[in-house]
């Protein structure tokens, strides 16, 4: 995660984040990546315009995290990335579609 993104202030893996601004920052991180960005549209059934259109749905947002939490290595690495844990991703998935 770039440092800047949050006016300079870096998030601990500890602290709470809304749980779509979670999954809004997995799905830019699924998405850097063809092969898993593919994946994720092989595996929801979404395409490109439905992922589009949802992006504010809790529905297609707790989608997005339930594709992670179904590929541990996934969660894992996206959780580093975004300076988080995968049990915030889970927490953040379970509250969206709650």
């Amino acid at each position: 995660m770039r440092p800047d993104i949050n006016h300079g202030k870096r998030h601990s893996p500890g602290e709470t984040r809304e749980p779509s601004i979670l999954a809004l920052m997995a799905l830019a991180w699924i998405l850097a990546d063809d092969r898993r960005a593919d994946r994720l549209l092989a595996l929801t059934g979404l395409n490109a315009d439905a992922l589009r259109a949802g992006v504010g749905d809790p529905a297609i947002l707790g989608a997005v995290l339930g594709f992670l939490a179904d590929h541990e290595p996934d969660l894992v690495a996206c959780a580093e990335s975004i300076d988080s844990t995968p049990e915030a991703l889970i927490a953040a998935k379970e509250a969206l579609i709650a």
